[in-house]
């Protein structure tokens, strides 16, 4: 039988399993940039349309992939909100998803193992 701990830390770990499966793709206004980001906000793949080296702009190109990329990690920041609202205050636009220091802090509080 689950004590309150074991299943709440393994409703959390279930929600890092959902958090690490998020695939948030932006596309930059003019379409030439794409950006894919995980669910900690890690860039997963970037796609520049040949296009984009027509105009040798580098700091306009520069500026575009970093804003896309951006936007693909606010997009997953708002996916992994929505799979952790169950666990997160009304209202929270943003938190550190990860929940470690959270799972961290039970273990140590209840002298739970920690099963990953």
């Amino acid at each position: 039988m689950f004590t309150d701990y074991e299943l709440l830390a393994e409703e959390i770990r279930a929600v890092q399993r959902d958090l690490a499966g998020i695939r948030a793709t932006y596309d930059s206004p003019d379409g030439l940039v794409s950006a894919t980001v995980g669910g900690a906000g890690e860039l997963i793949e970037l796609w520049l349309d040949p296009r984009v080296f027509r105009n040798p702009d580098s700091v306009l190109l520069a500026r575009t992939v970093t804003e896309t990329i951006h936007g693909a990690a606010e997009l997953a920041q708002r996916q992994g909100l929505a799979i952790a609202a169950a666990y997160l205050p009304p209202g929270v636009e943003s938190a550190d998803l990860r929940f470690d220091p959270l799972l961290t802090a039970l273990d140590q509080q209840t002298g739970g193992g920690g099963r990953r």
